[in-house]
């Protein structure tokens, strides 16, 4: 894999970084966030084996994109699903959709966003109040789904201890360049004895985006060029030149058209806190409508032909193109019930439990007021969990349960309507020594049954199981290791998918005699800090039997094998043994009182990830190797920072995926400290932000559509926020 990017720009930021070396003095002492996602006794983040990450509110706000996996995507070892502004799932180290689970407050999101990448995470962070993310074995808790990792967006909605202050509220609002977009949103709690009321409403309105030139990739027209060449030596040369010079006229460029984005949250919690104990409920209801660009629907294509045929007006039938232009309306409500209390029963230590239900439809729109795929998921998910101590051995045993209807119907429904039903067990135990060194280890059971309508059930025994441990040195050292094993079931659409998926041009076929995808992960991290500066590393090796991916093939139809159906390219859901082998190192260094009169932070990160299908074959939409770099200081007053992304070509594409252009992405932002100046708590602030600011063409490797619908070109982002 080569890495194109500037030596001259990554040479720059770490000199940036190390400029306030000379100037520095003595800092305070730095705390580590309590990790909330997990099982058994809370803990810090620098007690997790593997690469554990929270972001605040503060840091959300500023990295706050249209969806969750682009407001993640800068985080070392993590990718985006990219499609567009309305929809993308986050990738953790090369795994993304069906082996990452993102949960809301410790429970899924019970969506349909893992069986498409046109589907909306219905957790997008814009009304969090953190969000973490859990990497690799770490994760396994929660089951064989979450291989890849856990992202769990954390709203607050219901509170687990007293609020200081009887009323607070946090609001923000911005304007995008890039989209002539607006976002904002606001959270108000209210708090009387041990009452606690909390409300939340959000907004997004994202005009289409602007793109620093054509909407395809080099390498695709020139493909296309190619092809049009080859038809030109055929015969019929008349047609195909002017069916050429249609296709030129046709190519977006400067706008990416039908990318509009808008939606809306409305949430409320309402919370009862004793002195040892919790319970609340909540309810959220989210409603988005967004354009699905880089694609028209088949059925279109046709009406085009016909029309033609029937010598229709041009300008009427531009007008009627134009219009046929296909978005998604989505709605979900969602009820939650949360509560826990601390025990002191023998060895009993405390009980949490957790209990969801959520409603979810959207609506597949071929032309305003045209319905035609309408997608349901209906589902519950609970889980109790009960914590224990026996000596200086203290975790956590619990079940949980998933009982979830999808259902589609519509002349484009490529899945049939499919029934969820998964019933878990799971134990997990830390033993700590006086040494300051701690072993862990989990065994976890799972038995998912797939119920479906036109291919009957298939039903999955999962054992997951993880073993590891830990040790911290005086002198700022900490190692670790885990071990993992670990099983998942194949979901609805690697099982019984059968039809045109349009979304993103395939005709995708299921196989529903897949086996269960065995996992055996290894990973390592070595960590140093001090005071000042903190370096770390992460490496691993997952090793897979048996497993699922996506790629060219092709089915028998008519007594013939054909590779393409409804003038789609037939994608199978195929199954082998696969390598994964990566690595993420992260560094930090700050200085409070450094050159200019300024506190300085200045962090680094790099993150690769390589993988092998046991045929030689490369792995479909693997991320590059990603450096991103940041420099921040801080006046009181003011602030301002500089960052930098750079991307690796994607040149080990899997098979009939074209390779993927590196780039360099660079941004900048200021702001204004309000509460230095009595306005409001810290946090306060008046902001604006340029991100890409060199107009770079950005296409993720990891999105289906990156040859045909690259990330936003420039924009300047302004907002404020206020906290009090």
């Amino acid at each position: 894999m080569k890495l194109s990017v500037s030596r001259r720009v990554i040479a720059t930021s770490l000199l940036l970084g190390a400029s306030p070396l000379a100037f520095a003095q003595d800092a305070p002492e730095t705390l580590d966030t309590v990790i909330v996602t997990g099982v058994g006794p809370q803990r810090s983040s620098d007690e997790m084996v593997g690469n554990v990450t929270a972001i605040d509110r503060a840091e959300l706000v500023q990295k706050l994109s249209g969806t969750l996996g682009d407001t993640l995507a800068t985080e070392a070892g993590v990718s985006t699903t990219f499609f567009g502004q309305g929809a993308s799932r986050p990738v953790l180290r090369g795994l993304g959709a069906e082996r990452v689970l993102v949960l809301a407050n410790g429970i899924g999101t019970i969506d349909a966003s893992s069986a498409s990448p046109d589907h909306q995470v219905a957790a997008d962070g814009i009304d969090a109040e953190k969000i973490e993310i859990v990497r690799g074995p770490a994760a396994l808790a929660y089951g064989g789904q979450a291989i890849g990792g856990v992202v769990n967006v954390i709203d607050g909605l219901i509170v687990e201890s007293l609020p200081d202050d009887p009323v607070s509220f946090d609001g923000f609002a911005a304007h995008n360049s890039v989209n002539e977009g607006s976002e904002l949103g606001g959270k108000a709690r209210f708090t009387t004895g041990p009452f606690v009321l909390t409300l939340s409403a959000t907004a997004r309105d994202f005009g289409d985006y602007d793109i620093p030139g054509f909407a395809e990739s080099s390498l695709l027209r020139a493909m296309e060029e190619a092809e049009h060449e080859d038809h030109d030596d055929e015969d019929h040369e008349e047609e195909e030149d002017h069916d050429h010079e249609e296709h030129e006229g046709e190519e977006v460029r400067d706008t990416m058209e039908n990318s509009f984005l808008q939606s809306e949250t409305y949430s409320a919690g309402f919370s009862w806190v004793g002195d040892d104990a919790f319970l609340g409920l909540a309810i959220r209801q989210q409603t988005s409508s967004y354009g699905l660009p880089g694609h028209e629907h088949h059925h279109e294509e046709e009406e085009h032909e016909e029309e033609e045929e029937d010598h229709e007006g041009e300008e009427e039938h531009e007008h009627e193109h134009e219009e046929e232009l296909p978005f998604i309306d989505l709605e979900q409500t969602r009820y939650d019930i949360r509560g826990g209390a601390k025990l002191d029963a023998g060895p009993l230590t405390h009980i949490a439990g957790n209990l969801s239900y959520a409603d979810y439809e959207h609506i597949e729109f071929e032309a305003p007021g045209e319905p035609g795929t309408i997608y349901t998921t209906e589902g519950t998910e609970g889980r109790l969990e009960l914590g224990h101590a026996f000596g200086d051995m203290v975790g956590a045993a619990g079940v949980q349960f998933l009982d979830k209807d999808f259902g589609a119907a519509g002349e484009e429904a490529f899945l049939t309507p499919t029934t969820t039903k998964t019933v878990g067990a799971f134990v997990f135990e830390t033993l700590e020594f006086d040494d300051h060194s701690v072993l862990e280890g989990g065994l976890r059971y799972d038995n998912t049954e797939l119920d479906n309508t036109l291919q009957g059930e298939r039903s999955f025994d999962l054992f997951s199981g993880s073993f590891g441990g830990h040790k911290h040195w005086a002198s700022g050292w900490w190692a670790g290791a885990q071990f993992s094993y670990t099983e998942r079931a194949p979901n609805e659409s690697e099982l019984f998918a059968n039809g045109a998926h349009l979304a993103t041009s395939q005709y995708e076929v299921g196989d529903a005699s897949l086996d269960k995808e065995k996992g055996t992960n290894i990973e390592a991290s070595l960590r140093w800090e001090n005071d000042r500066f903190s370096i770390s590393g992460n490496v691993f090796h997952a090793d897979f039997d048996g497993f699922i991916y996506l790629t060219p093939g092709v089915v028998v139809e008519g007594g013939l094998e054909v590779d393409e159906l409804d003038e789609l390219p037939v994608f199978l859901f195929q199954q082998q043994g696969a390598k994964f082998t990566g690595a993420e190192i992260e560094a930090e260094a700050r200085f409070p009182e450094g050159a200019l009169g300024a506190s300085w932070v200045t962090s680094a990160s790099l993150d690769l990830v390589d993988g092998e299908l046991d045929d030689g074959g490369n792995i479909p939409y693997l991320p590059p190797v990603t450096f991103h770099a940041a420099l921040d200081a801080d006046w009181g007053l003011w602030s301002a920072g500089f960052n930098v992304t750079a991307a690796a070509d994607q040149d080990d594409p899997g098979t009939g995926i074209l390779p993927t252009d590196g780039y360099v992405m660079t941004g900048l932002r200021g702001a204004v400290n309000l509460s230095e100046l009595g306005f409001g708590q810290d946090g306060t602030e008046i902001f604006v932000e340029g991100r890409n600011l060199t107009d770079e063409e950005v296409r993720y490797s990891t999105s289906v559509l990156k040859d045909s619908v690259p990330a936003p070109g420039r924009n300047i982002r302004v907002g404020i926020r206020v906290a009090f």
